[in-house]
């Protein structure tokens, strides 16, 4: 079974949620909206309305990640938005990310026990990716680098400087996934689309108007791959 967590920027794609199902589940972490079809389960990461927008600080990945769990999912997909760190990486690009970069504090399943896991991302899932990419006659670039800062905020100037020294793309998303995910043994990848060049990169001003209208044009991209991604994997079986 299928999960896929992505903003609202997919909500509305035909071929992907045209049958799906809103339904809410409540676990030991909080509540979590999902959209449920026959293939997938789809979870909105910032809320449903585009208008009542969930921060990414304030994002329950724990509960996210949990529902999907609990509804029986083995595999995931985390859509995210991300800004070049590059100027050759540009907006526009497709990047099936390899590693990620996270200092600030990070959420966890795991109160008041020991536990630690070596974070990262699924390699299957990655190759998959890419192959649904290519199926579609889509160049997505094969691996990079994800920052993840804290958010809302965008980025200083001085920040993205020091940042672009050791990563390819920033977020305020990808990482905090794939940790929660890899604490509930559950294999996690991500397919980043490249929206925006980050503060300080590119010569244009940088305002989140340009970067959201961006990002709905990269849905239409990356709802091809997830459908050659579903196609080439076979019927998943989906249980509520």
């Amino acid at each position: 079974m299928l999960g896929i967590i992505s903003g609202t920027v997919l909500l509305h794609k035909p071929g992907l949620l045209d049958e799906a199902e809103e339904t809410v589940k409540i676990n030991e972490f909080g509540a979590a909206v999902l959209l449920i079809s026959d293939t997938i389960a789809f979870i909105p990461r910032h809320g449903m309305d585009p208008q009542n927008h969930t921060l990414p600080h304030l994002i329950n990945h724990r509960a996210s990640l949990k529902a999907l769990q609990d509804i029986g999912v083995t595999e995931v997909i985390g859509i995210n938005s991300a800004g070049s760190l590059k100027k050759k990486i540009r907006p526009g690009t497709v990047i099936i990310p390899d590693d990620f970069i996270m200092f600030a504090p990070c959420p966890s399943t795991h109160d008041n026990k020991a536990a630690h896991i070596t974070p990262g991302l699924d390699t299957a899932i990655r190759r998959r990716c890419l192959e649904a990419a290519r199926a579609c006659g889509i160049g997505a670039m094969d691996g990079g680098t994800y920052w993840q800062t804290t958010g809302p905020r965008l980025e200083t100037k001085a920040e993205i400087r020091m940042m672009s020294r050791f990563a390819d793309i920033v977020g305020m998303t990808m990482a905090s996934e794939a940790i929660i995910a890899k604490e509930l043994a559950l294999p996690y990848a991500s397919i980043c689309s490249v929206d925006n060049y980050a503060h300080g990169i590119g010569e244009n001003e940088l305002t989140m108007e340009k970067i959201s209208a961006h990002a709905l044009l990269s849905g239409k991209t990356i709802t091809r791959i997830l459908v050659a991604y579903i196609q080439s994997s076979g019927s998943y079986c989906v249980t509520t």
